[in-house]
This record gives structure tokens, C-alpha cells and sequence, in this order.
């Protein structure tokens, strides 16, 4: 019969991190990920049954990557080599490849293992193809990033991709439980300690294991001898900051589309949750200061001007006051944004004149619309027959064509009937019945 030790390590290792003592040496005994380690999943029966297939397993930090690649290895009897790709290069791969070979000969099965997958450049991922390909080991690769972006084509069709999540609430207790039970048997937790511990481990099992090591440390011994953790030894452990975030990675991305989903929906209140989370996270506020001015030209436009002022002025206030002024300023900006009146007339019809001025070329300017700074350029008729707007009634030239010769005049913008751009819309109304009066009092066959 299996004894403690024996599914989570042996925890008699002097030195070795709480996490490692606990690492599940049976897949019955893996916390977490049941949407792809339930009931007849794919990678359950592959683990399950060792008939293993390459794999990415892709998820944050501290949800088992490392375990359950090392978990597919033992079910089916493998050899297991890990190689981390912040260290390693094509010459570990080499190696890596030769001792495939020779367990191989030996009639043993090889896993690849290789951490931080996404850190390998293309030709350093090109090089495992051909042995992937003939079957010499089974890749496994772990990543915190999005394989589509950072993981070449040929690698990802030869593997499968599987999405982890981040440990929720209950199963990072779970863990902290289990390593109490069986390691940090003399330590006794006040009521609630697990639970702010797991809170602030924000979905990392490896994050919630460390803190719980380190309260048990710092933890006083009672009468009985056992060591106590209470709320002044959490508060000696707290942190700054404890939720996820990478400044270049998908947390950044995610959470800078989210914030601007939430401008865009009208929802002040998430947009602040949003926007306070990439603080919260270490994000520059210039960079958020940054994408709120292109909120609103994107979603706001001229349905109300007044927030691109808004946003370059909470900008400004950044650069120069810093923060917290600045972070208050781009906050009272998000708001505004957030409920003002919407529009992304604006950015539609700078996207299709780009669209335009790539499907017609380079097409002249008209002479009437040219300067003639110099005699000679008038004598070739620059600027001739040009309507100067200013002298017309209404300071409007109506009929004036401003397109070039043989393009036809085309409607990029149409203001929606929000904000300001309702009264754009009645503007434009009046230009355009200008424009057809004129033309049916001069040549009344082209109407």
C-alpha cells in the first residue's frame, strides 16, 4: 500500500521547496484541470492507458504543467528528460536526441520535456521536428504564452495544445490541506488562514505552497509545541502585489482588451476594475494613458470631441505630475469615456479611404486643386478655375469636386445619430442639398 510519501515525494529531502515535496506522483492525485483531465478526456485515457501523443500544455504559472508532464512519462514507463528553454539550446537538444536514441535501443520510450517552450526561437523549435516526426520521443512543451503567437506552425501541427487554468479558491486550500496533513504535520492555522493564503496566491499552486512554507518558518510555537500560523504572521509575509501579470505576455493583452471592451460597452464601473488591475500589476500608466487617446478616436469620435481632449490632457497630466495625480487623471478620463455618447464613424471611414487609395493608385491631383506659387506653374493652369470657399455664399463652394479626375466622388463617413454627430449628420444633409441644387442648375442631366 502506497504511504503518503510515496504520492507527493519524499518530504525528509532537506532543502527541497515545499512544492516539489508535494509534487503528485499519481494522476488520481492532480488538483485542478478536470475540463482536460475528466472522465474519458483525451489526455486522461493518453496518461491513463501510456499511449502518449506530443503535447503543449498551455496555462499560467503554477497549475501542473511540469507535474503532468512528468505524469505522462511514469504511466508509460518513459524516459524523462526536461529542458528548460531560458537555458537550453540546440546543442542540449542534441543531446537530448542521442539519449532518446539510445533508450531507444534499449527499448525504452522517451519524453522530451521541454519548460518555457515559447523562449525558443524557430530554428531552435525547427530542430525537434524530424524526431517528432520518426517518433524518436514524445514532445511535451509547457507555456505561459499563446502558442498561436509564439510557437512556429510545423511544431504546433505536430501536437496537441491544451489550455490549463488557474487553481481556483478550493483547490489551492486542497493543496495546502494535503501538504499539512502529510509535511507540515507540528503547524496549526488560525481560521481563514488557508483561505486569504489561497486568496492571495491568485490561481498559483507552486505561489500558495511557497507562502504556506514560509508562514510555517515564521510561525511562533504555542505551549504544545506546535507552530502557529496567525494573522501577524501573514502580515509579515503580504505582499505588494499578488495577481498575475506579464508586461508583454497574454495577462497584458488580455486585461488592455478587456479595459477597452468595457470603455467601448459604456461600463464605467469595469472599466475602472480593468484599468486598476494593470496598475495593480506594474503596468506603465503612459501606456494606458497611450491607448484611452486611442479609445476615443476609435470608439467616441465626433460624437463627442471633448474626450480626445480629455485623454491627451490625463496624458499630460502623467508625464508631468506622475503619479498618484496622473493615475487619477487617466481614471477621470476612462470614466468620461465610458459614458459618453459612441461612435467609431470615424475610424470605419479612415479605414475604408485606405482601403480606397489602395485599390485606385496614384491617381494626379487636379490641376484646379494645385498651387501655382510660380508663373510657370500657372502657365501650365495650376490652380485655375479653383472656387475659393471663402468667397462663396455660406463659405461653401456647392458642386466644388475635390476628387481626383476619373474617381468618382465616394461616402467614407456616415455619423450615427449619437452625440454631436447628429447635428454632423444634419450638416452634411444641408452641403449635400447644396451640392445636388447646383448641379441641377448647371448641367441638369447628371441628376
Amino acid at each position: 500500500m502506497l504511504q503518503d510519501s510515496d504520492l507527493f515525494g519524499d518530504a525528509t529531502l532537506g532543502g527541497q521547496p515545499l512544492a516539489a515535496t508535494m509534487r503528485p506522483q499519481r494522476l488520481v492525485d492532480f488538483v485542478g484541470q478536470d475540463h482536460v483531465l475528466g472522465s474519458d478526456r483525451p489526455l486522461r485515457r493518453a496518461i491513463e492507458q501510456g499511449n502518449l501523443h506530443s503535447f503543449i500544455l498551455w496555462g499560467p504559472p503554477g497549475v501542473g504543467k511540469t507535474t503532468l508532464a512528468r505524469l505522462a512519462a511514469s504511466s508509460s514507463e518513459a524516459q524523462f528528460i526536461q529542458l528548460s528553454a531560458v537555458l537550453a539550446g540546440v546543442k542540449d537538444i542534441r543531446e537530448a536526441v542521442q539519449a532518446a536514441r539510445g533508450a531507444a535501443a534499449r527499448g525504452l520510450r522517451t519524453v522530451l520535456f521541454v519548460d518555457e517552450v515559447h523562449r525558443f526561437n524557430k530554428s531552435q523549435q525547427d530542430a525537434f521536428l524530424p524526431h517528432v516526426e520518426d517518433g524518436t520521443f514524445v514532445f511535451i512543451g509547457a507555456t505561459t504564452e499563446n502558442p498561436s503567437f509564439e510557437l512556429n506552425s510545423a511544431l504546433l501541427s505536430r501536437a496537441r495544445v491544451y489550455k490549463l487554468r488557474a487553481l481556483d479558491t478550493e483547490q489551492l486550500i486542497v493543496l495546502m490541506e494535503r501538504a499539512l496533513s502529510t509535511v507540515l504535520v507540528d503547524v496549526v492555522v488560525d481560521a481563514g488562514v488557508l483561505n486569504t493564503l489561497a486568496l492571495s496566491a491568485d490561481g498559483d499552486g507552486r505561489r500558495a505552497l511557497a507562502q504556506l512554507e514560509l508562514a510555517a518558518d515564521l510561525a511562533t510555537t504555542d505551549d504544545r509545541g506546535a507552530r502557529r500560523i496567525d494573522a501577524a504572521v501573514l502580515a509579515e509575509i503580504s505582499q505588494a502585489s499578488l495577481r498575475r501579470f506579464d508586461k508583454g505576455g497574454d495577462q497584458f493583452y488580455d486585461q488592455m482588451s478587456a479595459l477597452h471592451k468595457s470603455v467601448r460597452g459604456s461600463d464605467p464601473d469595469a472599466s475602472l476594475y480593468w484599468y486598476a488591475r494593470m496598475l495593480d500589476g506594474g503596468c506603465d500608466p503612459l501606456y494606458i494613458a497611450r491607448r484611452v487617446v486611442r479609445m476615443a478616436s476609435e470608439d467616441i469620435g465626433n460624437a463627442d470631441p471633448r474626450s480626445l481632449e480629455l485623454a491627451l490632457n490625463a496624458w499630460q497630466v502623467q508625464e508631468r505630475l506622475g503619479s498618484p495625480e496622473g493615475e487619477l487623471a487617466i481614471a477621470q478620463a476612462i470614466v468620461y469615456l465610458s459614458c459618453a455618447a459612441k461612435s467609431n464613424a470615424v475610424y470605419l471611414a479612415y479605414k475604408a479611404s485606405r482601403r480606397s487609395v489602395e485599390e485606385h493608385g496614384t491617381l494626379e491631383v487636379p490641376n484646379h486643386l494645385r498651387n501655382a506659387p510660380t508663373q510657370l506653374m500657372a502657365d501650365q493652369g495650376y490652380s485655375k478655375g479653383y472656387r475659393y470657399a471663402h468667397d462663396e455664399p455660406d463659405a461653401y463652394a456647392a458642386g466644388e469636386n475635390y476628387w481626383p479626375e476619373g474617381m468618382s466622388a465616394q461616402q467614407f463617413y456616415t455619423p450615427v445619430d449619437r452625440g454631436l454627430e447628429i447635428r454632423i449628420q444634419d450638416k452634411l444633409a444641408q452641403l449635400k442639398a447644396l451640392n445636388d441644387a447646383h448641379r441641377r442648375q448647371h448641367d441638369p442631366t447628371r441628376l
